[in-house]
């Protein structure tokens, strides 16, 4: 099991990151995931694309972790999207229908606890 690596990145100009994490994305894996996205929030990026191409597996706690970053990204005015997941996360996301992460469906509205309108 090779361990993501979530500080490996693309570019990072003007608030906006790639980021492109590698291996596995699960419970014993996504604390360093977390942790990138809650720098990069916290140091003002808005704009938080993830490249998923090298990731082989991702389970619920690894969505778990994109919809955290999701949900608090977008309460900051960011955004924050997916690209190239594994066919096992494209199904999850499916499944939750979480499409939003892909851009494939609209976003939820915010609940008024992080900003939004209900």
């Amino acid at each position: 099991m090779r361990v993501p690596d979530p500080n490996a990145h693309r570019y990072s100009e003007n608030g906006r990151v790639l980021i492109a994490p590698a291996g596995e994305l699960d419970v014993s894996t996504v604390h360093s995931l977390r942790a990138a996205l809650a720098r990069y929030l916290h140091d003002g990026v808005r704009t938080i694309d993830i490249d998923l191409s090298a990731v082989t597996f991702c389970d619920c706690s690894g969505l778990g972790v994109l919809l955290s970053a999701w949900w608090r990204i977008t309460a900051a005015g960011g955004t924050l999207r997916l690209h190239h997941p594994p066919p096992v996360l494209v199904r999850i996301i499916d499944i939750t229908r979480s499409g939003f992460l892909l851009g494939d469906r609209p976003a939820p509205a915010l609940p008024a606890a992080l900003g939004g309108v209900l």
